[in-house]
């Protein structure tokens, strides 16, 4: 037992230095989550069509989104090294790959998503449903689509700057800048959702725009700050002069990193892929698995917030070469996030009986959220800690590994089993869902061997 507690347990002080760290993180996703749970519910009074034609809407931004981290992570394991080694240029020239490369996905994003909005949209609709419902469904996703599309740039680069910010240990003005955007976010959506302030009444584009007018004052906080606060800010300094970045450093960047970028953008896709499978199933599967994604995104931002300070703590002690530092410390944040993770899940579980109704929707589609949002829960404990797993691998550079953790398990595993059972068995939905989601058992024994092995402890900027 001694052991054990030498192990996964630390002292007050490290705990204290953990939450400091994490905390403005998780209250910076909290919010920002609560306010997309309020925008949902006040789309989800315009009725079910209106949320549906949203969530599918909400679905592609959402790929866009993950691929963004996909894209900054790679410079960004370096930019947590340098900062651990004290050295500025490094850390400067990774910053100024990671706008390089938001630049590249927001044109591939905005080219894709403005010519194939219709087909893609599509892909979520069951073609059993009811025409008039299709037909309702599709024309409000079109609407919000044309309109948050021009989110992708604010969040694009408000997301490069805000991982830099947070790798230097600051995680206040991110969580402000969410904060100051939540605010105006929900102002906004409630007066051109609904016609009220003396807005106009808009219904799904009213709130489009708000949010897209929330992610460029999201974006302007922390780059507004950064660039006035330059002695805490060092990389900042002649970041936009010639935009040199070292050949070498260029190229490990390529190297680790896109295995990151192709990796988030598989993983998003396969996740996307599992919902597509899903929605085959009705519209009442879209409607109940959009309304238990708002309740499991608010509390899923704590593991998953764990598991981006993971990746700042251990990159900053490798960087600094504290090796065995490092080994000590990922045991005891593995061992937390389970512990925190599981909390969460026994907090949320209560939800799943009272938030559905929130919903102007039918008592079937209310039902399955409630059952989604239950499951979800148990599940949530297995998350956390394949996704500390993922954080830590990917700290010491060894993208390829957490490829392959992943890819495989996605599209190897669970992928096709949720394409075999959806498309050819008629089991109940719930079944269905069960064992997909709980195949996550096989990945967290993956993640402990990789874990195990030590692999990833390695200084990867001494020779850059």
């Amino acid at each position: 037992m001694r052991k054990f507690k030498e192990k996964y347990i630390g002292d007050r002080a490290f705990y204290t230095s953990v939450l400091a760290l994490v905390v403005p993180m998780i209250i910076q996703n909290v919010v920002t989550n609560f306010v997309s749970m309020l925008d949902n519910i006040m789309v989800g009074q315009l009725g079910t069509e209106a949320m549906n034609g949203v969530s599918i809407a909400n679905q592609f931004i959402f790929i866009f989104n993950i691929t963004i981290f996909g894209a900054i992570s790679g410079p960004g394991i370096f930019g947590a090294q340098f900062y651990g080694k004290q050295d500025h240029e490094g850390q400067k020239q990774t910053f100024r790959f990671r706008l390089l490369i938001s630049l590249v996905v927001v044109i591939l994003f905005f080219i894709v998503y403005s010519i194939f909005t219709e087909p893609l949209l599509s892909l979520y609709i069951a073609k059993d449903d009811a025409p008039e419902l299709i037909e309702a469904t599709l024309a409000y996703g079109k609407q919000y689509m044309s309109v948050i599309m021009i989110s992708l740039v604010p969040f694009a680069f408000g997301q490069s700057y805000a991982s830099v910010v947070r790798e230097c240990g600051e995680t206040r003005i991110p969580m402000f800048g969410s904060m100051a955007a939540v605010f105006i976010n929900l102002i906004l959506d409630y007066g051109l959702i609904f016609g009220k302030l003396g807005m106009p009444e808009l219904g799904v584009t009213g709130a489009a725009i708000a949010t897209v007018v929330a992610k460029f004052v999201e974006a302007g906080v922390v780059i507004v700050w950064a660039h006035t606060h330059v002695e805490r800010n060092k990389y900042i300094i002649g970041l936009f002069k010639g935009f040199k970045i070292k050949g070498s450093l260029l190229k490990s960047m390529i190297i680790k990193g896109t295995p990151l970028l192709v990796n988030e953008f598989l993983w998003v896709v396969g996740v996307s892929v599992i919902s597509q499978c899903y929605s085959i199933r009705g519209l009442d599967v879209v409607g109940a698995r959009n309304i238990a994604n708002v309740i499991s995104n608010l509390f899923g931002v704590v593991y998953l917030q764990l598991g981006a300070a993971t990746a700042i703590i251990i990159g900053n002690k490798l960087g600094a070469g504290k090796l065995k530092e490092a080994r000590d410390t990922d045991n005891k944040l593995l061992a937390f996030s389970v512990f925190i993770a599981t909390c969460v899940a026994l907090i949320m579980i209560p939800f799943a009986y009272g938030f559905p109704k929130l919903y102007n929707t039918t008592d079937e589609i209310r039902a399955l959220a409630s059952y989604i949002i239950i499951a979800t829960a148990v599940a949530m404990p297995m998350w956390a800690y394949t996704n500390t797993c993922y954080f830590t691998l990917r700290s010491g550079g060894k993208t390829t590994i957490t490829f392959l953790f992943d890819f495989v398990f996605g599209w190897v595993l669970q992928i096709p089993l949720a394409l075999l059972l959806c498309y050819k068995t008629t089991l109940d939905f719930k079944i269905v869902f069960a064992i997909v989601t709980y195949l996550e058992i096989i990945k967290v024994i993956i993640g402990y061997f990789m874990v195990r092995s030590d692999t990833w402890i390695v200084n990867i900027v001494d020779k850059d």
